[in-house]
């Protein structure tokens, strides 16, 4: 990998985090109407409400990861091989 693949992999991972911490607030709120998921050191919240908001979380955070570094993947190959392969 190529300093420059390495560094845009790095900004993309950062805007990828901060894009889905930004989709999971509006999702929880849409979905529980409170502002603040549950944490799981919150004792004042329920075992289901705290797992279930873990698991829309992760969910989320693994689905934009793997669309932005997908897409970043996609432009280096591009870039590099004349336009790549499409599938």
């Amino acid at each position: 990998m190529q300093p420059v693949e390495k560094a845009t992999s790095l900004g993309m991972g950062m805007l990828s985090g901060a894009l889905a911490a930004a989709l999971f607030k509006r999702v929880w709120k849409l979905a529980s109407g409170q502002d603040d998921a549950p944490d799981a050191d919150d004792l004042g919240r329920g075992w289901k409400e705290v797992v279930v908001a873990a698991a829309i979380q992760g969910a989320l955070f693994g689905a934009v990861k793997a669309a932005v570094h997908r897409a970043g993947a996609q432009t280096f190959q591009r870039r590099g091989s004349g336009g790549g392969r499409r599938r």
